[in-house]
């Protein structure tokens, strides 16, 4: 299975969808609170794949995608969004995610979605 980085502002959100990944076989390699936090430990621990909420302090997930993928240009990343922020989503297109879900997380699209990636 995968070696998946977290990066999201919020605890319960990484809690959760953590416990997700775990249930599907993953591994949760490390987790970030931050975009600029992110990037760090991407550049570090390489991840099969890593999750980015859109709204974070110090660097949002947009800006942390577009310095992964120059690090990576190979990167899968998938974008953590909240209803309603379609034009962030737009963008993050163009910079090159992946796929995008929605909270509150349901467990079979994590699983879809990840799994579609994943097999690419």
């Amino acid at each position: 299975m995968a070696r998946i980085l977290i990066v999201d502002d919020s605890r319960t959100s990484r809690r959760m969808l953590k416990e997700i990944l775990g249930e599907m076989g993953h591994e949760v390699v490390d987790e970030a609170v931050n975009g600029e936090e992110g990037f760090v430990k991407y550049k570090e621990l390489k991840p099969d794949l890593v999750t980015l909420d859109i709204t974070m302090p110090v660097l949002d997930g947009i800006q942390a995608l577009s310095l992964i993928k120059k690090f990576d240009p190979e990167a899968k990343a998938v974008m953590i969004t909240a209803a309603g922020q379609r034009e962030k989503m737009i963008k993050a297109v163009k910079y090159g995610a992946s796929e995008f879900i929605t909270k509150p997380y349901e467990k079979e699209v994590v699983e879809k979605i990840l799994g579609e990636i994943l097999n690419q």
